[in-house]
């Protein structure tokens, strides 16, 4: 979450008549994250989140975004609802913006993730794959291999003066990535952004996922590699193998992972670190003027990558045996 697209109040309360959710009493920019405008408000009926959709969000992808979250709750996964205006459109235009109000959802995102929070988002992962499975629409993930080399060509000429070496690293990963990217596992919806911040708990318990820009249909344990690297590194960027096995044990006894999907793993990781990696080099080489927005830090990524480039099985991730 972010703020590019700042919103007047007077402009905001004339949208909000468009609703059913009272008036406005206050609202704040919400600033963590790098990709949309949101806003915290506070009306006379409640608290919600106001989302203007900005950069890699197209208009026509909204219907799957907002549509697939009513579909997970309906099955027991704990996500946002979409607020329908008056019209019954769960999304109109706002300071020239495709924007949409959800629900707020009770919790807070963990800091510094523990053992509990790795199980508890190994589980609702799961879980989410499998409600996911008779969801109708289909959207084909644009940030995958072929996006990856649109984002590297957007940043190859300036990537060596965030580190030396860097856009030689990135080239030669993305072809070795592209030659070798699995075609034969399970796919179905997926998150595919499911970093704490769009996870939120109270206490060690759960209370649902947000942020869904990014859902899309792909490889299932692609998701399950984002979310190794999100929740089981430590800040030295050092893998914690106890949080790992907490995190594929509890993804496992919802949905276990074939052999095929272990033995992909690996590959999976190095893909999910150069996607994060990419987008967050662009970011932080393209931060619009005047943004309250602070880029994550692509180097991050450049460690996670290189762990991932050595790892020589699933056990390496903590992982015994053929199933987790």
């Amino acid at each position: 979450m972010a703020v590019y697209t700042d919103v007047a109040a007077d402009e905001l309360a004339d949208f909000l008549k468009t609703y059913d959710i009272g008036e406005l009493l206050s609202y704040k920019g919400i600033a963590e994250g790098v990709e949309n405008s949101n806003f915290l408000l506070h009306t006379t009926k409640g608290a919600y989140i106001l989302t203007l959709y900005e950069k890699r969000v197209a208009v026509d992808d909204l219907p799957y975004f907002l549509g697939l979250m009513a579909h997970l709750a309906e099955r027991g996964v704990s996500c946002p609802q979409p607020a329908r205006n008056r019209d019954g459109a769960v999304y109109s235009s706002l300071s020239g913006r495709p924007a949409a109000i959800i629900n707020f959802l009770e919790g807070m995102w963990p800091r510094k993730p523990n053992v509990m929070h790795c199980a508890g988002v190994g589980e609702a992962l799961a879980r989410m794959h499998l409600a996911g499975r008779d969801f109708p629409l289909v959207r084909k993930n644009p940030l995958s291999v072929s996006g990856w080399k649109s984002l590297f060509a957007q940043a190859a000429d300036r990537a060596d003066t965030v580190q030396a070496g860097l856009s030689a690293l990135l080239s030669t990963e993305l072809g070795h990535l592209e030659r070798s990217w699995p075609t034969h596992l399970p796919e179905g919806v997926i998150h595919a952004d499911l970093f704490p911040d769009n996870v939120f708990f109270l206490g060690d318990k759960l209370s649902g996922l947000i942020d869904f820009p990014f859902s899309c249909n792909d490889i299932l344990a692609y998701d399950v590699a984002i979310c190794l690297n999100a929740w089981c590194f430590e800040a030295d960027h050092s893998l914690n193998v106890t949080k790992a096995r907490a995190f594929f044990n509890a993804y496992g006894r919802a949905r276990p992972l074939s052999d095929a999907e272990l033995q992909a793993l690996p590959l999976l990781a190095r893909g999910a670190a150069i996607r994060f990696l990419l987008t967050r080099l662009v970011d932080w080489l393209n931060v619009p003027p005047g943004a309250l927005v602070k880029p994550k830090d692509p180097l991050e990524y450049v460690r996670k990558l290189r762990f991932h480039q050595n790892v020589a099985s699933v056990r390496d991730y903590g992982i015994g045996g053929a199933a987790a």
